[in-house]
């Protein structure tokens, strides 16, 4: 997951580890960008509000620039609930964008898509 909230990140890896799955965090989308590639990766969290570049950026060099597997699902997380954001996410690749109150109902569904789930975010635990 890409999060620069700790408190969310860390919310959302305890929820993450209750499923099953396992989780990486970073705090920036350069951090994550530098790991990217490094492990193999079923699930981008990706905030769209970051310090830096910003989520949609992160997702257009995503699309730009696939990891040797392929490029993973992405799921645009967000406190903006911005119609043309909400577009441009999916029109570049996004498999859904939600809104951060809804993730924790959303993500059950998300976790049984996949088979791990990667969230990166400065590699904080």
């Amino acid at each position: 997951m890409v999060e620069d909230n700790p408190h969310i990140r860390q919310l959302l890896q305890d929820e993450i580890h209750d499923e099953g799955h396992r989780m990486i965090g970073f705090s920036s989308a350069e951090d994550f960008l530098a790991a990217y590639g490094d492990e193999p990766i079923d699930l981008i969290l990706l905030d769209l509000m970051l310090p830096g570049m910003d989520g949609l950026s992160c997702l257009q060099r995503l699309r730009i620039n696939p990891s040797k597997d392929g490029c993973p699902r992405v799921v645009i997380v967000t406190a903006l609930d911005d119609a043309e954001k909400r577009r441009i996410a999916l029109d570049n690749g996004a498999e859904e964008y939600i809104l951060k109150p809804d993730l924790f109902l959303r993500l059950p569904d998300l976790l049984q898509s996949g088979t791990s789930v990667t969230e990166e975010a400065g590699r904080h635990p």
